[in-house]
């Protein structure tokens, strides 16, 4: 793989260099091959971060103080 940066590709379920398929295809760029692997578990985190953002959601409620 190609040093630096990981991509995890949606079409073939594995983790790619730089080289790999069509940036379409694919989720990243990650730092390592471990953090590419946990793409769409990272992916589906953040939309469920965004999500509850009151700041990006007008239905989301502000965190209570």
């Amino acid at each position: 793989m190609s040093e630096g940066k990981y991509y995890y590709c949606t079409k073939h379920h594995t983790v790619e260099g730089e080289e790999g398929c069509r940036a379409a295809d694919r989720l990243g760029p990650y730092d390592s091959a471990a953090e590419a692997s946990r793409a769409l578990e990272i992916a589906a985190e953040r939309t469920k971060d965004w999500d509850s953002d009151p700041e990006w959601n007008d239905d989301a409620q502000p965190p209570k103080e």
